[in-house]
């Protein structure tokens, strides 16, 4: 953020005074600019949008959705709740909620699968089926995301691992032991979990190869991982859009799954044998 404030800040006196406007409102405002279109944004601050286009320009960037995709990468992990639900409601304003949600949900699975590396959805792939021992860990909203993969990690492996997260110490009492030939799988979006972190720093440092389900290239997870799974996630909302990251879940469970369908077929035979004896699933009548 500060690099880009200090671009905004040194080119002040090449700005004409429409400019200086913009540049004022973006550094008093920044949470709300990145979400403006120049349209919007030049209407907030009393220009036009073609001035400011030319602000984008002046700053160096191609255009002004490559100054609002700056913007918007360098204060993902900086926004408060309050500051998210501000921006969702002047976002959002009288639209239908419920057709917006989903609307942008589904943009999200699909800038998704443009964006993400299939080389390293591959490699982490590979990672998981030759590890020793697998560890899955998320906190706060994406323990829910670890939680789902590790049920059915549970159910293809005997040697997967979720980390509970109730304290700092608790977590790091179970990855004690982590080691080379253990994969580490840390789950966390904006705004960026210390404990997942740490947690991911502490397993490189110690020999495993570190997979990471972020937001960005620019996640601070991403920078410790050997493989990174990029999904968009809405930073703009005081709720966390878990969509397009639960995609890719699942897409990593079916592809391991296809590569251990033998084992798996047994492992399923026997709890199928489980679940009836046990009746751990309702029946319907006509079953």
């Amino acid at each position: 953020m500060n690099d880009l404030m200090s671009k905004i800040q040194n080119n002040l006196s090449k700005f004409s005074k429409g400019q200086r406007l913009i540049a004022k409102y973006i550094i008093e405002h920044y949470d709300k600019a990145a979400f403006l279109t120049a349209s919007k944004l030049g209407a907030t601050v009393g220009v036009s949008e073609s001035t400011v286009v030319r602000f984008a320009t002046e700053l160096g960037y191609d255009g002004y959705p490559h100054l609002q995709k700056a913007l918007q990468e360098m204060i993902r992990n900086k926004l408060t709740a309050v500051q998210r639900m501000e921006v969702t409601s002047d976002r959002m304003g009288d639209q239908d909620i419920l057709r917006t949600v989903l609307s942008s949900d589904i943009d999200k699975i699909r800038m998704t699968l443009d964006e993400i590396d299939r080389r390293s959805f591959e490699g982490a792939v590979e990672a998981i089926l030759g590890a020793r021992h697998i560890y899955i860990l998320g906190v706060r909203s994406s323990a829910a995301l670890s939680s789902f993969l590790g049920f059915y990690f549970n159910l293809l492996f005997d040697n997967a691992r979720l980390i509970h997260t109730n304290s700092v110490s608790e977590i790091f009492e179970q990855i004690l032991r982590v080691g080379e030939g253990d994969v580490v799988l840390g789950v966390s979006f904006p705004r960026y979990s210390k404990r997942t972190l740490k947690a991911l720093e502490y397993s490189k440092k110690s020999g495993a190869t570190v997979i990471a389900l972020t937001d960005s290239r620019l996640s601070p997870l991403s920078q410790t991982a050997d493989y990174t799974l990029l999904a968009k996630s809405d930073m703009a909302s005081f709720v966390d859009s878990l969509v397009a990251p639960l995609s890719v879940i699942n897409a990593l469970i079916v592809a391991i799954g296809m590569r251990k369908q033998n084992e798996i077929s047994d492992t399923f035979n026997k709890l199928e044998a489980i679940w009836d004896e046990y009746q751990v699933y309702e029946k319907l009548d006509n079953e």
